[in-house]
């Protein structure tokens, strides 16, 4: 499509004003102000004539089909015109839409018969990005007119989670022997499963002293024992819009999928039976616990599609549908955040029903904001008041986390860089305690 650009259309609609004034003047003169409109009118088209025409241009876009959430990709649009003549510049603008920031247009040089232009996607929420068309304008020779086209594309790019870090962390931890090593040594602990009779050391804990073996054999004798398998691990994530919050450059509902995933995949390795369950204000997704590495890429698949949802978490419906689901004890990591004790009732009144029955694992992502303002200098009567209030909420976010101890919960509230880290760290340390027999 052509159209005159704003300075063709100023430029003719001067003559109009130009003719009163001549007519005035002297209006014999008549013709010159007809020759001025019929001037501009064909210098817009000869440059409507001369230009690059649309036909001539053929644009196609190649990239990644999917992307880690959180993480950059490229997008190449390969722009072809073999009848150019000359340079032109050409803005270009993709029509992106899903998770996506807006795209902010570019402008490349069309000086030979093909050109390459890049465009950095990087997502910040799963999700699929479709790219419907590709828009491209460029001006005429003399730039009274441009033209314009849009390039139907049809294509997306699936924004999953960030299963290269957690592959990163699970290769890092073999290679530290920290799951069970090369060993059998390494899964012996606090569990309940027998294991072997060893010479006593020191160090051992004396309640594992068998002292019957121990007189038959006539020197001391202690039990080991091995740390038990086959429990199921539920991670359970609240979808709700206080998960919404982005931190470091994720949702907190992002930075839980990806520490949930580092969980699934030792618990996988180590021989437990790992599941997913998510909730707000209605149940989003169950994947039954499972075993195996096929049993990862279920969990993957089914914590890729989680959608964002505006709703408030009903811990109530959420947990005790879960409590249902559940045939035998089992070890629930739940992913969530509060703002207060008071919102935060309903939530302790509704683990506390569930920890009877299973073990409950209570994550949370520290709010550093609130940390910041307290420890700021106090400059102004403004940030004093600040101060204040975000020393209650950590108050009273404290308090929560005390009362859940006192339930028998096991809690974590970790910063975002060590989540995963500590996460699984604090499984393995359950494990080694026998909290799951």
């Amino acid at each position: 499509m052509i159209r005159p650009r704003l300075i063709a259309v100023a430029l003719f609609a001067v003559g109009a004003p130009l003719a009163l004034a001549i007519v005035a003047w002297r209006a014999s003169w008549w013709p010159l102000a007809i020759a001025y409109g019929a001037l501009i009118l064909s210098l817009i088209a000869v440059d409507a004539l001369l230009g690059l025409r649309v036909r001539d241009v053929a644009a196609s876009l190649a990239g990644p089909t999917r992307l880690y959430v959180g993480e950059t990709g490229a997008l190449r649009t390969t722009i072809v015109a073999p009848t150019l003549r000359g340079g032109v510049d050409l803005e270009l603008l993709l029509d992106l839409g899903g998770p996506a920031p807006a795209a902010t247009p570019q402008t490349v040089r069309l000086d030979a018969p093909q050109v390459e232009a890049t465009t950095l996607l990087r997502p910040t929420r799963r999700g699929r990005v479709e790219i419907a068309a590709l828009w491209l304008r460029w001006r005429g020779p003399l730039g009274l007119t441009e033209r314009f086209t849009r390039v139907a594309l049809d294509r997306g790019v699936d924004v999953v989670p960030n299963v290269r870090g957690v592959a990163r962390e699970g290769l890092r931890l073999i290679a530290q022997d920290a799951i069970h090593g090369q060993k059998q040594q390494r899964d012996k602990g606090e569990g309940a499963e027998f294991e072997a009779l060893r010479d006593y050391a020191p160090g051992l804990d004396h309640r594992f002293m068998d002292w019957k073996r121990s007189a038959r054999a006539r020197k001391l004798l202690c039990k080991e024992f091995r740390i038990e398998r086959n429990h199921q691990i539920v991670l359970a994530f609240d979808t709700g819009h206080l998960m919404q919050e982005t931190v470091s450059g994720l949702t907190r509902l992002d930075h839980a999928i990806h520490a949930g995933l580092l969980l699934a995949w030792v618990s996988l390795k180590t021989g437990d039976l790992t599941g997913a369950w998510a909730f707000d204000a209605a149940v989003r997704a169950f994947s039954p616990p499972g075993a195996g590495m096929t049993g990862f890429a279920r969990l993957q698949t089914a914590l890729a599609r989680l959608d964002y949802h505006p709703y408030e978490a009903n811990f109530t419906l959420g947990l005790a549908e879960l409590n249902a689901r559940l045939g035998r004890r089992a070890l629930v990591v739940l992913f969530t955040d509060f703002v207060d004790t008071t919102s935060a009732e309903l939530l302790i009144e509704s683990i506390a029903a569930m920890s009877n029955r299973h073990a409950v694992l209570f994550v949370t992502l520290k709010d550093r904001d609130l940390e910041t303002m307290v420890d700021a200098a106090p400059g102004s009567f403004h940030m004093v008041a600040q101060a204040v209030v975000a020393q209650d909420f950590l108050h009273e976010r404290a308090l929560v986390f005390e009362r859940l101890r006192r339930l028998g919960v096991f809690c974590l509230d970790a910063d975002v860089a060590s989540l995963s880290a500590d996460l699984v760290n604090r499984y393995l340390a359950i494990k080694r305690r026998g909290a799951l027999g």
